[in-house]
């Protein structure tokens, strides 16, 4: 049997959570999201219900790296072998949670060779491990926070460089590995060195939801989702639909979006003026910005836009070599707050007070249609 999920468009609340992913989904460039949170506050559900709203990928036939059809520069050695540009078998498949167990080895994370055949026949044969299964999939690490060092380290780096490495018995392999990179923790549990925090390019912190209607409707809706999973999930199956069709038209606008010079200025001032440390703080609130403005079907980049890609960036990354804390919301609201609204004029804020009041986001009025207009 397949274990039903909860629908991503039936969550309530955490609508900050929910457009962290979604911007993922229009865009797996921005390299994932760090997701940190009270226990009981969604994180795993949240995670779990993705594969609904993410479009399906094509894929070279019998393919065990999910090779992409219309990259052959990035295509594996049996796949080169195997197919040309001309004459290749093209299959589709849906995306899918790769998750990484907290016990696991480095050899099952990376991949390892055959040592029983490479002693008896003296032939090397590669066994994949998860990293070549998550290819173009979903990599989700809970409790990241609890994972050994090396076995982060070894993630991040294969997700930095988008390619695995594997030297083994005297044999080497390579082989893509793009992902989008999910991590969830409780920091009552511990939190992550500051040079892996650095890594995970978004990041949202959750809190419980204090609204008492939400919290009503949260226990009504998980009544009902245990009483009848399918019959639950029937109910928001339009709403599923509708948000992975916009998904889908946001990446074709993705490219066209704008970014004023001015934006850049911004950015920079506010990154070197806190002294966040590197650049790719800089890099992804533009990115972050860019997609956020193609989820709302604007040609043009705006202010909130900025911000909101500030709070999704810098709210995890420790600055000054790890001496200073993370800034908080309130600071980053406060610096956007001081632009002068003649040279940047300010558009409607996101209507936040309105989506808490619309229990489904995903309705007319919610998070999608919010700022279509």
């Amino acid at each position: 049997m397949v274990k039903i999920n909860y629908p991503f468009t039936a969550i309530v609340g955490q609508e900050e959570l929910l457009l962290g992913i979604i911007l993922n989904i229009i865009n797996p460039k921005l390299g994932g999201l760090l997701i940190k949170g009270v226990k009981g506050s969604g994180k795993s559900t949240a995670v779990y219900s993705m594969t609904d709203i993410i479009p399906g990928i094509d894929v070279l036939k019998d393919c065990k790296f999910n090779c992409n059809p219309e990259k052959p520069e990035y295509w594996c050695e049996d796949c080169r072998k195997k197919y040309s540009e001309e004459k290749k078998e093209i299959i589709s498949k849906e995306v899918v949670n790769v998750p990484v167990p907290l016990s696991i080895t480095e050899d099952r994370l990376l991949g390892n060779v055959d040592v029983e055949l490479l002693l008896k026949e003296g032939k090397h044969r590669f066994i994949p491990g998860i990293l070549a299964k998550a290819h173009r999939q979903i990599l989700y690490i809970d409790e990241v926070n609890l994972l050994p060092d090396h076995i982060v380290d070894d993630i991040l780096d294969v997700s930095a460089m988008g390619w695995n490495r594997i030297e083994r018995e005297g044999f080497s392999i390579s082989h893509p590995s793009e992902f989008l990179l999910i991590g969830t923790m409780n920091p009552e549990e511990g939190e992550l060195r500051p040079q892996i925090l650095d890594r995970f390019p978004l990041s949202v912190m959750l809190d419980s939801v204090t609204d008492e209607i939400l919290r009503k409707e949260i226990i009504n809706r998980n009544l009902a989702y245990e009483k009848d999973p399918a019959k639950f999930r029937e109910q928001f199956q339009q709403e599923t639909e509708n948000l992975k069709n916009f998904i889908n038209i946001s990446r074709t606008l993705l490219d066209e979006i704008e970014v004023k010079s001015e934006f850049y200025d911004i950015v920079v001032k506010f990154c070197a003026n806190n002294k966040v440390d590197g650049h790719r703080a800089d890099i992804g609130i533009i990115k972050t910005a860019r997609t956020h403005a193609a989820f709302e079907m604007k040609k043009h980049v705006e202010l909130r836009h900025i911000k909101q890609a500030a709070k999704f960036v810098l709210g995890h990354r420790t600055r000054e070599g790890g001496l200073s804390k993370p800034l908080t919301k309130v600071e980053i609201d406060e610096f956007f707050a001081n632009i002068k609204e003649e040279k940047y004029p300010k558009k409607t804020e996101n209507k936040t007070a309105e989506i808490n009041k619309n229990i489904n986001l995903f309705s007319e009025g919610g998070l999608i249609q919010q700022e279509k207009k």
